[in-house]
């Protein structure tokens, strides 16, 4: 994947502003990519987009393939007569920089029902011609999708292992009369997917009108509770009840004293194989739909895998399994040609793992937060970086940068001092500086860092199943001063955009050739 000197924001789209208590892909959005332009930040990073279930991590969807509902725009749905000012007259109260799931979904929920309805009506003939092609175009992830969310409504939303047996177990006679039945709350799912790409893919052409890249993010594990498992049973290790023999996690490691517990079921890499990794191609041309390059969570993971005992409380005891490797790849990229992948090699990294990123050409990762700890060798510092790389101040998984210097062990704080020769005083900029100067081909902060907020704004806590993922950006936080500085940046440390250095260049070049002196 070729990489040229580029900066990027990793910020979620549940993180923007918007008057329906998360952010959207409405109006704010295409603000949001018109600061991108205006400070020649080349890439908006995002954390997956599927439909989010317990605990509303964007890392346990309801499906690998599916878009998340609760990102559509009722602003842009009012602006297509698929709402009415009335419908939104009941609009509640919602928090500017916090997330309160609870409500937000209730309301979503209710003015999505409110939209089909006017859908539904012979008003939107054209709208309904895009809809059937959509539905034809991905019939093989949305009809398993579609039908899988319409049972979990009528069993209260709980797991698919808690339904009735033959819905557990996908009974063909079952499934086909529940299809009969409940015909409306089907459509309704099919048509959230619709409107949801409808609004993305408009949004995404935007940004590359604007010569923003979107960076996204496929996590190497699903949900257990997903359509994905309850679809294709046979991909994954379960018991013939359903349940889970193994799950995925890491060891003991930076984020958890007793490593962290993921949950997932793991993968029957030997089932994918002989299936030519279908299932996961169809997933990546699906992401790739979405975003220009993807993240690929947990990249080690292919190369070899923590297997816990599924019951275990926590990640400490288990074994590492050999993943597909170099073989998964090879197939991958037979189909879609260079993989515009950056690998997650975080964590612990074997020669193996190395060998696999350098093999296919990947850029790996490179955190600056985690640099401080050990001494002037450590492969996280600017100065031992590769260009081939994406290096961030920190990741989502991460505390704000103010909120790790001002909680970190004295001995780091004053390395970090030492190395930026700064005080310490508007930490989360030096950091951004340093990193914007090295030679790391592309770099990457989040907006919190940009916004120099403490660890309130952090989006997620590892190994915590609550209070995460509630983080906005305040409707006011963007000013022409953020602006400025940020621009400076980018045109000081050769990260903008090729046209806009070539134009800053030649205006240089007039000015100086109008202040040459006669002899």
């Amino acid at each position: 994947m070729e990489q040229n000197r580029a900066s990027g924001i990793l910020l979620h789209p549940t993180s923007l502003p918007g008057p329906d208590g998360v952010g959207d892909l409405g109006p704010e959005a295409y603000r949001w990519i018109d600061f991108l332009d205006r400070t020649g930040t080349q890439f908006w990073q995002v954390l997956p987009l599927g439909p989010t279930g317990y605990g509303d991590s964007p890392y346990q969807c309801f499906s690998a393939f599916a878009g998340n509902p609760y990102l559509i725009s009722a602003t842009l749905l009012l602006d297509q007569n698929l709402l009415s000012k009335s419908d939104l007259s009941d609009r509640p109260e919602f928090h500017l920089e916090h997330v309160d799931y609870g409500p937000v979904i209730e309301w979503k929920v209710k003015i999505l029902k409110r939209s089909f309805d006017h859908f539904r009506s012979n008003s939107h003939k054209e709208l309904h011609k895009e809809f059937i092609t959509f539905k034809e175009s991905n019939k093989e992830w949305l009809e398993p999708f579609a039908v899988f969310m319409a049972i979990k409504a009528e069993y209260g939303n709980g797991p698919w292992d808690k339904w009735p047996e033959e819905f557990r177990k996908r009974d063909e006679k079952t499934i086909k009369a529940f299809t009969k039945t409940h015909k409306d709350t089907i459509e309704f799912q099919n048509y959230l997917q619709f409107i949801f790409d409808r609004q993305w893919q408009n949004l995404r052409a935007y940004a590359h009108e604007k010569g923003v890249r979107i960076i996204g993010d496929i996590p190497i594990f699903v949900a257990y509770d997903s359509a994905d498992v309850w679809a294709n049973k046979d991909l994954f290790y379960l018991d013939a009840e359903g349940l889970p023999t193994v799950v995925a996690g890491v060891p003991p490691d930076y984020f958890s004293e007793t490593g962290q517990l993921w949950g997932n079921p793991l993968y029957n890499w030997e089932v994918h194989k002989k299936n030519n990794y279908k299932w996961w191609l169809k997933r990546m041309e699906s992401v790739l739909n979405q975003v220009d390059i993807i993240r690929l969570d947990h990249f080690r993971g292919f190369e070899a895998y923590w297997e816990i005992p599924y019951g275990n409380e926590t990640a400490e005891e288990g074994q590492w399994v050999k993943g597909p490797g170099h073989d998964f790849f090879n197939a991958i990229k037979s189909q879609l040609g260079e993989l515009p992948i950056i690998a997650e090699d975080l964590g612990v990294i074997t020669q193996g793992v190395i060998q696999m990123r350098e093999a296919f050409n990947l850029p790996g990762m490179k955190i600056l937060q985690f640099a401080f700890a050990s001494d002037p060798d450590d492969d996280f510092l600017p100065h031992n970086y590769p260009e081939k790389c994406v290096a961030y101040t920190g990741t989502h998984d991460n505390d704000t940068t103010l909120g790790w210097y001002q909680n970190a062990p004295e001995r780091e704080k004053d390395l970090c001092r030492r190395y930026l020769a700064r005080s310490g005083n508007d930490i989360a900029w030096s950091m951004i500086r340093v990193l914007w100067r090295s030679v790391a081909d592309w770099v990457v902060a989040p907006m919190q860092d940009f916004l120099s907020l403490s660890s309130w704004a952090r989006m997620n806590f590892p190994g915590t199943a609550s209070g995460n993922w509630d983080w906005r950006m305040h409707p006011d936080a963007i000013n022409e001063g953020l602006v400025y500085r940020l621009h400076e940046t980018n045109y000081l440390y050769g990260r903008l955009p090729q046209e806009e250095k070539d134009a800053i260049r030649k205006e240089i070049i007039k000015q100086m050739e109008g202040e040459v002196m006669p002899h």
